[in-house]
C-alpha cells in the first residue's frame, strides 16, 4: 500500500528531544521560545505563539482579536469542523459562505453577499484548504470596505504563498496545526502568528491561564501551552519543511502532468501567483464514480481519503443548532466529488508512476 500520508522524522528530532529529556525541563522552556521565533521567521510574521493544537490556536486567536458572545463570524463549511467550532467556543455564531468551485476555498463574492445582508459581522476566518491560499487580495478589499477582523486558518498550508506573501502573515492573525498528518508535525501542536505586538501578547496570556505574573491572573485564560518536548520536535522540523514543501510541489506536478488527459478526473487548480503546498492532492471525480474509484484505488494498493465527506452545517451538532441545509450549494456538490491521493515527500518517482498507472487503468 502506498500510504496517503507519512510523517517524517530524522536524527535531529531525536537529538533535540533527548536534549530536553536530559535537561529535565519537559514543560515550557527554551525550545518553545526558539520554535516560536523560528516558525514565525520562516512564515514571514513578526510574532508567534505556539500552543497545544490547531484548534486551540484558532480559539486563542479569536479571543485575542476580541471575538465575544453574540458576535457573528463568517467562515467556510468545507473544512474540518474545528474551524467553526472555535467560533462556538467563544459564544459567537458561525455564518457559512460558499466556496469557489475551482479552488474549494471560501468565495469572496459569497462573503460579500453575507456582509451586505447580515449586520454586525465581526470577523471572517478563511481556510487555505489543502494547502492552496485563498484569494487574499479580494478578502483584504472586503476587510477594508466592511471593517472586519480577518483570521487565516493555515492548518494545512505551512509556507504556502499568495503572490509572494506567506500565509499566516497577511491577515490579523494566522493559525497553524502541527498535528501528525500535517506538512510538519509536533505530534499535536499549533501556532498563532501575527504582525501585531498587542495581539501576540494577549495570545500568550490566553494560552497560559491569563497570567500577568507567575501567580497573578487578570483575565480568564486556558492551559493551551505546548511542551518543550513537542517544541523540540517542531524546531527540528523547521529545518526540513522548505525541502519537504519543494518535494510536495514536485510530486504534485508529476501527478497533474500524468493525469491531465483523464476525462473523469479534474486535477487541482492553482491560480497564477499562488503557491500551493499540497497538504492534500485532491481531485474531483466526475460522473458519480467516486465510490467505485475509491474502492478501486484501495484494491490496487493506493491510499486515499475524502476530505471532507460533508459540509459542517449538515453535521448533527449544527443541525441541532438550527442550521438549514442548502446554504452553500457549491460546497454541497464538492463533498460528493473530492478524493485525495498520495503526494507526501516520502514518495519516489516509482510511487508516482505507479499511482498514475493505476488511475489510468480504472474502467468507468
Amino acid at each position: 500500500m502506498i500510504p496517503l500520508v507519512k510523517p517524517i522524522f530524522g536524527k535531529k528530532e531525536k537529538q533535540f528531544i533527548n536534549e530536553v529529556i536530559d535537561s529535565g525541563i519537559v514543560a515550557s522552556g527554551k525550545y518553545v521560545e526558539e520554535f516560536e521565533n523560528k516558525f514565525s521567521k520562516i512564515s514571514g510574521a513578526k510574532y508567534g505563539t505556539v500552543c497545544s493544537s490547531g484548534t486551540t490556536a484558532l480559539h486563542a486567536a479569536l479571543l485575542a482579536c476580541a471575538i465575544k458572545p453574540g458576535d457573528k463570524v463568517i467562515t467556510t463549511p468545507f473544512t474540518f469542523i474545528a474551524t467553526s467550532n472555535s467560533i462556538l467556543y467563544c459564544g459567537a455564531k458561525p455564518i457559512f459562505a460558499d466556496i469557489d468551485e475551482k479552488t474549494f476555498n471560501i468565495d469572496p463574492k459569497s462573503v460579500e453577499k453575507i456582509l451586505k445582508k447580515e449586520k454586525n459581522i465581526k470577523a471572517v476566518i478563511c481556510v487555505h484548504l489543502y494547502g492552496l491560499p485563498c484569494d487574499m487580495g479580494e478578502l483584504l478589499k472586503l476587510k477594508k470596505k466592511y471593517k472586519f477582523i480577518l483570521i487565516e486558518d493555515c492548518c494545512q498550508a505551512h509556507l504556502a504563498k499568495y503572490k509572494n506573501k506567506t500565509v499566516g502573515s497577511i491577515g490579523d492573525a494566522g493559525c497553524f496545526s502541527f498535528y501528525a498528518t500535517k506538512n510538519m508535525t509536533t505530534g499535536e501542536g499549533g501556532a498563532v502568528l501575527t504582525n501585531n505586538l498587542k495581539t501576540d501578547a494577549l495570545t500568550k496570556k490566553i494560552i497560559n491561564h491569563g497570567r500577568m505574573s507567575h501567580y497573578g491572573h487578570d483575565m480568564l485564560g486556558y492551559n493551551f501551552r505546548l511542551t518543550n518536548v513537542a517544541a523540540a520536535m517542531g524546531l527540528a522540523q523547521c529545518e526540513q519543511i522548505q525541502k519537504w514543501t519543494k518535494q510536495r510541489i514536485a510530486n504534485a506536478k508529476k501527478l497533474s502532468d500524468g493525469l491531465k488527459n483523464i476525462d473523469f478526473i479534474e486535477t487541482p487548480f492553482v491560480p497564477k501567483g499562488y503557491t500551493h503546498v499540497y497538504h492534500q492532492y485532491t481531485v474531483k471525480v466526475k460522473y458519480g464514480l467516486r465510490d467505485k474509484f475509491m474502492k478501486y484505488l484501495k484494491d490496487n494498493g493506493i491510499g486515499c481519503g475524502i476530505h471532507y465527506p460533508e459540509v459542517i452545517y449538515k453535521q448533527p451538532l449544527y443541525q441541532k443548532l438550527g442550521y438549514k441545509k442548502g446554504l452553500c450549494p457549491v460546497a454541497e456538490q464538492a463533498v460528493k466529488e473530492v478524493i485525495s491521493i498520495p503526494v507526501h515527500p516520502s514518495l519516489g518517482s516509482k510511487d508516482i508512476n505507479t499511482i498514475i498507472k493505476v488511475i489510468k487503468g480504472f474502467k468507468k
